[in-house]
């Protein structure tokens, strides 16, 4: 059961009571990504993330590492497109000690100079780390063929010159602007019970802002093709189709068709094109979802010269969905394959964490596991083609990383 509360200041606390387990795993989540930022400070929202490790007014950086280690515990942070999250899982003896090193991150990093000097030299690596991924950047690079100059379209590392143009004074008023309590979410999962409540509300239902919530300008979808060359072994492609918002009534129908389309090792992109024609390795897709939007993805890598043959073969597979639809085998096993993997991802108190918090962020509601099979298996043929019909009939985007042609 997940019970919830609400501070003084308006920061919202989620928890979910799991007394079968030892450990208690605490999420603060902010409602900032790389979706809030600007062409000049894109990638802060991230560089915060990384600050927030870097030292308090009472603890150093090497502290805050050793308050974990000296108990078994781990932290750690992600930063997404509309969401920035610290996390940490401990032992459940430990909660409030967790909870307190986390409180003093999150209001009290002392963003020294010169440690914002040093992580950039940190950052501008993890850059061109992902630089060396061609098949990480092709991502950023479809998110620009997709939203052209929206945030969206942003990488959430950001860029070199945008990393070194960050002061203390320009992350502290970006943390005073975006991290105000109604953006803030504390979710906590594991052996707790609702005294915690009181604990979690000592260390964040106290602070204010003056700052109200921003409002985010909707994207444009562009069916837009960009492509880089890179000194690569392989091509690699992506092709982006604009899909749903995290709360349209046709998402489940769309889980299931992407699952058919290429989220498994049966599904239709893993079987022609790895299984039958050898033409990748790595071929998949899968949908992303934010407020008000969303994209479907598909993905595969292959060499360059078979590149003209891996997009055909994509384009082959999608026409048949379309043409065909799902036969009664794909539209069962799919929904029996999404069921089984939800109840198997949330045996963990990290998994039950980042469920309530995302959740409560985005979309304040929670639904049962029974609502959501429910939801799942109301799916239907008829539902899966008017999704498909949505999804497929506005166009494509496409991003290619590949070779310089000899």
């Amino acid at each position: 059961m997940i019970n919830k509360y609400t501070c003084t200041n308006g920061v919202r606390v989620v928890m979910e009571e799991m007394p079968n387990v030892r450990s208690v795993t605490i999420g603060v989540w902010v409602l900032t990504g790389s979706r809030n930022e600007k062409a000049q400070n894109n990638g802060i929202s991230h560089f915060i993330e990384h600050m927030f490790f870097k030292g308090t007014t009472t603890r150093s950086a090497k502290q805050i590492a050793e308050s974990f280690d000296s108990i078994g515990g781990q932290v750690n942070a992600f930063t997404s497109k509309e969401y920035t999250c610290y996390y940490a899982k401990v032992l459940d003896t430990y909660a409030s000690k967790a909870l307190d090193v986390l409180a003093d991150m999150f209001f009290d990093s002392a963003f020294d100079p010169e440690e914002i000097e040093r992580e950039k030299k940190v950052v501008l690596e993890e850059i061109k780390m992902c630089e060396d991924a061609p098949d990480d950047i092709v991502h950023d690079v479809l998110a620009e063929a997709s939203y052209g100059s929206h945030p969206l379209g942003f990488p959430i590392l950001g860029t070199e010159e945008t990393v070194n143009s960050f002061t203390q004074e320009v992350l502290t008023d970006y943390i005073d602007r975006h991290y105000i309590p109604e953006n803030v979410v504390v979710s906590v999962a594991g052996n707790i019970d609702e005294s915690f409540f009181k604990q979690v509300d000592a260390k964040f239902g106290y602070y204010t802002s003056e700052y109200q919530p921003s409002v985010m300008e909707k994207p444009v979808f562009h069916a837009e093709q960009l492509q880089r060359f890179k000194d690569t072994e392989q091509a690699h492609l992506c092709i982006g189709y604009e899909g749903l918002p995290v709360l349209h009534e046709g998402i489940y129908s769309l889980v299931v068709l992407n699952n058919v389309l290429g989220g498994s090792m049966s599904s239709r992109l893993f079987q022609e094109v790895r299984e039958q024609k050898g033409l990748a390795y790595s071929i998949f897709s899968f949908h992303s979802s934010h407020l008000d939007n969303g994209m479907l993805t598909i993905y595969g890598g292959t060499g360059k010269d078979q590149l003209p043959l891996l997009q055909d073969t994509i384009e082959h597979t999608v026409q048949q969905m379309r043409k065909n639809g799902l036969t009664d085998k794909e539209l069962k096993n799919s929904k029996e394959q999404l069921k089984g993997n939800m109840m198997l991802g949330l045996e963990s108190t990290n998994s039950r964490m980042s469920r309530n918090g995302r959740n409560e962020l985005l979309i304040k509601r929670h639904r049962s596991l029974d609502e959501i099979i429910s939801h799942i298996d109301a799916v239907t043929h008829e539902t899966v083609l008017d999704v498909f019909n949505h999804v497929f009939n506005h166009g494509q985007s496409s991003a290619i990383i590949s070779p310089h042609t000899s």
